[in-house]
């Protein structure tokens, strides 16, 4: 059939319909069957009484010359790797594995006093490597400590015979990348930051920033809530861990606190709520960041000596080898063994105010008489050493000489931002507070 013969069909078929449908029913269908049929005139420019089984077909093939491949040698190639130092390793068992094949570069190595770093190997630690197509080594990083890296340098590039390298110890400069995470507490603080993917060291820093106000011991409640944005710190590609909190919150039996990061010109971190009031005290109510008290103040019967004493102190379990803090900013006036306190740390602070730290299985490095110490610093390490039944921390609290109950006494609030920061501090917390309120609003999948 064709064009034309398909046009008159179409054509009785309307008026039939004509006398039958209502007339908005038949517009619509009319449309409707039109729109293919004028659509083929548009798409194909078909002419009325065209046959298109009547088209000759023709077929050519042509031959296309291909262009001869020439092979070039690459100029200055190179190639980075990068491996995590694992137990049992070498430097001969590294270098084979970031694929060095050069004598020159592992003699230089062994004799470099410079070099004598990478010799120390460290389980987890990363080496990165680049060498040319031969294998000769042009570069070495080895990331030792969070604070350097060794920097091995090939002066000629791997070009002739020459073998000239220059070793140094270099600053760690890290990038910050912001990570945004939220939580909800079930049973505990470390379960739900476990859940939310945050790292322990961010938790520490929750636990430190709110402890003015929440004790994590004894106030957490079931569905209470928190936000916090924090850095993730990297070194040429290498997660060095955690950085600092950036901004906080948390919702605390139906009480929400913030906290705002805010660095002054002289380099000073210290956490705000919005206001500008600083979130710290003046003491921290607890030297741990999380444990149980076993032992309160006041009279109570002695585990070894078996009769009733006072307890001058609070005893917070905890396992072995769980960081203590400094409670407060003072300077450290005992570090040694003190009869059946063990190892003990003595700190003194300002307006006569002094504290204990005993039963510890170490000192932090460096802790000696006339240290100085920030709140919240590393000072030792919970043990068992000294008249102890097992692993906790001794914490006492005295004023001028008299002993308080650490959980009880009032602890004054620390100072307030300067007034010439806070105009600064208000632009910074708006800012933070719009992330926070972003992390409010998102919906938790994952509960622990």
């Amino acid at each position: 059939m064709t064009f034309a013969e398909s046009k008159i069909v179409a054509q009785k078929a309307l008026v039939r319909l004509w006398h039958f449908l209502p007339k908005r029913t038949l517009i619509a269908v009319s449309v409707l069957f039109a729109l293919p049929v004028f659509g083929v005139l548009t798409a194909f420019g078909v002419a009325t009484d065209t046959q298109l089984d009547k088209i000759e077909r023709h077929e050519m093939v042509a031959m296309l010359s291909i262009p001869a491949f020439e092979q070039s040698a690459p100029q200055n190639e190179q190639f980075r790797t990068s491996e995590r130092v694992q137990r049992g390793d070498t430097v001969a068992s590294l270098l084979q594995r970031l694929n060095v094949d050069d004598p020159a570069a592992f003699a230089f190595l062994r004799t470099e006093p410079a070099a004598k770093a990478i010799f120390q190997l460290r389980p987890n630690r990363t080496l990165q490597a680049t060498t040319n197509g031969e294998g000769k080594l042009l570069s070495l990083n080895y990331l030792y400590s969070p604070e350097e890296y060794l920097h091995v340098t090939r002066q000629d590039n791997g070009v002739g015979n020459g073998a000239n390298f220059s070793a140094e110890k270099m600053k760690i400069v890290p990038t910050a990348q912001s990570v945004r995470r939220s939580g909800v507490i079930r049973s505990s603080l470390y379960g739900a930051t476990d859940d939310a993917d945050i790292p322990d060291a961010v938790a520490n820093q929750i636990a430190r920033i709110f402890s003015t106000d929440i004790d994590f011991h004894v106030d957490l409640r079931k569905g209470d809530r928190f936000s916090v944005v924090y850095e993730m710190l990297h070194q040429d590609g290498e997660s060095l861990g955690a950085g600092r909190v950036l901004s906080a919150e948390f919702t605390n039996n139906g009480k929400t606190f913030e906290a705002f990061l805010f660095t002054d010109a002289d380099g000073q971190d210290g956490y705000y709520s919005v206001d500008g009031q600083n979130r710290a005290k003046s003491f921290l109510r607890s030297p741990l960041a999380f444990s149980r008290v076993s032992s309160g103040f006041g009279g109570r019967f002695h585990p070894l000596l078996k009769n009733w004493r006072q307890h001058t102190g609070v005893d917070f379990a905890a396992p072995k080898g769980t960081p203590a803090w400094a409670t407060a900013d003072g300077v450290v006036e005992f570090a040694g063994v003190k009869g059946g306190y063990g190892n003990v740390i003595e700190v003194r602070h300002y307006g006569g105010t002094t504290t204990l730290y005993a039963h510890l299985s170490a000192f932090a490095s460096g802790a000696r008489k006339g240290m100085r110490v920030s709140q919240g610093q590393t000072i030792g390490y919970v043990g068992a050493t000294g008249w102890a039944t097992g692993p906790h921390l001794h914490y006492e609290f005295k004023i001028s000489g008299q002993h308080q109950n650490p959980m009880r006494v009032a602890l004054p609030k620390a100072e307030p931002l300067a007034q010439k920061y806070i105009a600064a501090f208000k632009q910074s917390a708006q800012a933070q507070s719009a992330q926070l309120a972003l992390l409010r609003d998102t919906s938790f999948g994952k509960f622990e």
